[in-house]
């Protein structure tokens, strides 16, 4: 069973990269590009939107919604151009990292603690009703 979940994570992995790489292919509808590249960024972004060490939630994104985003991709890629870069992403030595991703998931928690901080005082600054 170990080895099932290795291998598990090890296609998922190179499906990212893939997916990275078939996001720039021309023979992919707007649509998938446009999804592909929003799963690749988030993927391949070194920062989670939901953080590890939040219980259940920290391993929510890196069990569900990654490969279920994958799947989508690939599911409207058509398979002779994911192939092909599935073999790439086979072959390449080491896996890229999505500063855009990064970027956006940061920009996200800020804008999150902006509107809670606001929220809070709006909330304690209204006096006594």
């Amino acid at each position: 069973m170990f080895s099932q979940i290795k291998h598990w994570a090890r296609t998922i992995k190179t499906d990212a990269h893939a997916v990275y790489l078939a996001a720039r292919d021309p023979r992919i509808p707007w649509f998938a590009k446009i999804l592909a590249i929003a799963v690749a960024a988030y993927a391949l972004s070194p920062i989670d939107l939901i953080p590890d060490f939040i219980p259940v939630l920290g391993y929510l994104d890196d069990l569900i919604i990654v490969p279920a985003g994958i799947w989508l991709v690939v599911a409207l890629v058509p398979a002779d151009v994911m192939d092909e870069y599935r073999a790439k992403a086979r072959e390449a030595a080491g896996r890229p990292t999505s500063r855009a991703g990064m970027i956006a998931i940061i920009l996200l928690w800020i804008a999150s603690a902006s509107l809670l901080g606001w929220i809070g005082y709006r909330y304690w600054t209204r006096g006594p009703a």
